[in-house]
C-alpha cells in the first residue's frame, strides 16, 4: 500500500519555528506502529518563500512577534500567498500565540500604525492580553481530546493573546474601535459560513480570570493562545497532524 505523502510547512520567518519542527518530528516518531500517523509519509519543511509555501499541504505559524512576522512576510512577498493558502485554498493551518493573532480577522491593542493580518479566522483577538513578558505563566488545561484525560496539558502563556470576540454575521462589522486592525476582505469571505468551535478556555489559575478563550477551531484553521512547543508534551502536535492534516488529505 502506498504511504500518503504529506508536506507540513512551518513558517520560519521569526519565532519558535524550530521548536515546532522538533515537536512534529517527535510526534510522528512516537506514533503507534500501524497507526495513521505511522503509516503516512510526512515531510517537515521550513517555509520562507512563496515557492516553499506552494509545496506545503499544511502550515504551522509559530509564536513570536506578530508585527515582525507580518512585516517580514510582506517584504518577502509571502503575505498574499499566505492569505490564498489559508482563506482560498483552505489548507490546514495552526497558529500559536502570534500565529493566532495573524490568522484572526481582527486584532485589538494593535501598535500604532497597525499590522497586516492574514485573516480567515472569524474572531477578534486581543494582543498581549496578560501583559508583559514578566507576567508570563503556565497552567494545566483540560484537553481531553488529546488523550490521557487524567494527564492535563501544561500550557505556556508568554505575552499571550486571547479570543475576545467571535465575529458572526452583523457582529463582523460592528464595534470597531481605535486600536483594532482588520484583515482585508476577500471574495471567498462571502461563502464562508463555517462555525467556530471553542476548544478551550482558561480555568481559574494564579489570579487569572477564568473563561478567557485560548483555543479555537474554524474549518481548516486551528488557533491557540499558548505555546505547546515549549513543553515536552507532543500530544497536541500529534492530534493536529491526525485530526486536521491527515483528515484533510483524505477528502
Amino acid at each position: 500500500m502506498t504511504r500518503p505523502e504529506i508536506t507540513v510547512g512551518i513558517l520560519a520567518l521569526q519565532g519558535a519555528f524550530l521548536e515546532h519542527k522538533s515537536h512534529l518530528q517527535k510526534a510522528i516518531g512516537r506514533a503507534s506502529p500501524g497507526s495513521s500517523l505511522d503509516t503516512a509519509n510526512f515531510e517537515i519543511i521550513e517555509v520562507r518563500t512563496p515557492e516553499q509555501l506552494a509545496s506545503a499541504d499544511s502550515l504551522v505559524i509559530p509564536g513570536g512577534e506578530s508585527t515582525a512576522i507580518s512585516l517580514i512576510a510582506e517584504r518577502t512577498g509571502l503575505l498574499e500567498p499566505l492569505r490564498q493558502f489559508v482563506r482560498v485554498d483552505r489548507k490546514p493551518v495552526w497558529g500559536t500565540c502570534a500565529g493566532l493573532i495573524l490568522l484572526s480577522d481582527e486584532a485589538s491593542k494593535a501598535k500604532k500604525g497597525g499590522q497586516e493580518l492574514i485573516g480567515g479566522l472569524h474572531v477578534r483577538c486581543q494582543r498581549n492580553h496578560f501583559g508583559r513578558q514578566a507576567e508570563s505563566f503556565e497552567c494545566n488545561l483540560p484537553l481531553p481530546f488529546v488523550g490521557e484525560e487524567d494527564h492535563p496539558f501544561k500550557a505556556v502563556f508568554i505575552r499571550a493573546p486571547i479570543v475576545e470576540k467571535i465575529l458572526i454575521g452583523a457582529d463582523a462589522t460592528a464595534d470597531v474601535t481605535e486600536g483594532v486592525v482588520r484583515a482585508p476582505k476577500m471574495d471567498c469571505d462571502l461563502f464562508d459560513r463555517t462555525e467556530i468551535e471553542v476548544i478551550s478556555s482558561l480555568p481559574q489559575t494564579q489570579g487569572k480570570e477564568a473563561g478567557d478563550i485560548v483555543a479555537v477551531r474554524q474549518g481548516n484553521i486551528f488557533g491557540t493562545s499558548f505555546h505547546p512547543e515549549l513543553t515536552p508534551d507532543v500530544r497536541l502536535h500529534a492530534w493536529w497532524l491526525q485530526e486536521c492534516v491527515l483528515s484533510r488529505s483524505k477528502e
